[in-house]
């Protein structure tokens, strides 16, 4: 073998060995990318937190967790309003969530009175005619009282205000589709009813149910 073949095989192999060792990392590369990736399913909580807070995915999320921990903890009308009226601060103590204008949970049987402006006025058994209670029927939902009915949503769980409003709006909304849809725009004027919702003590003797269930009997 020549001097020129003899070099030009150093080089071929030089070249090879390059070749190999660039391979070699890119595999080692590639391997370690593959086990810090993190696979995300579309729709899934983590992608809508990637995609940035979406109100109306939280609210169809969080929703049936109020509803059920509202459920769980709702006290019959006649039985809350005996409570707040022998001392406010004990059923408060004792029902209530939140300070300083809590919210209860509250199940009720009734008879639907006049109905307007998104509101209807509830006869409900066990109260006395002092008490006036209204249930929210839409098409708008007022307030942030499911929001702030299980006390487990706190400001500090969002990255602002906004977005805490935002929340409490789309859990309103989401419980319009679940629970008042359904009835169709159905007139609840003389219907006997029956459900279970929370409200905000102003005084115990004035009452704004929003519902988390409501069945027309």
């Amino acid at each position: 073998m020549n001097t020129a073949s003899a070099l030009t095989v150093q080089v071929n192999a030089r070249t090879r060995k390059r070749v190999a060792i660039a391979a070699v990392v890119t595999l080692v590369v590639l391997a370690a990318i593959a086990l810090d990736t993190k696979v995300v399913k579309v729709g899934s909580a983590e992608n809508v937190a990637e995609q940035g807070f979406s109100p109306d995915s939280y609210g169809s999320r969080t929703f049936p967790e109020i509803k059920k921990s509202v459920e769980g903890r709702a006290v019959e009308a006649s039985k809350l309003y005996d409570a707040l009226k022998a001392d406010q601060q004990a059923a408060t103590k004792q029902y209530g969530v939140g300070s300083p204008m809590p919210v209860f949970s509250v199940s009720f049987s009734a008879t639907g009175g006049e109905c307007k402006s998104g509101f209807c006025t509830l006869k409900v058994a066990g109260l006395p005619q002092e008490v006036h209670v209204r249930i929210q029927t839409g098409p708008a939902i007022n307030g942030t009282d499911l929001r702030d009915a299980t006390g487990s949503i706190q400001f500090g769980d969002f990255k602002n205000q906004i977005e805490y409003q935002n929340a409490g709006s789309a859990i309103n909304r989401a419980m319009k589709a679940s629970v008042l849809e359904p009835l169709k725009g159905e007139s609840l004027t003389g219907k006997e009813l029956k459900g279970t919702g929370v409200f905000r003590l102003l005084t115990p003797t004035n009452w704004l149910i929003t519902p988390v269930s409501l069945e027309v009997k």
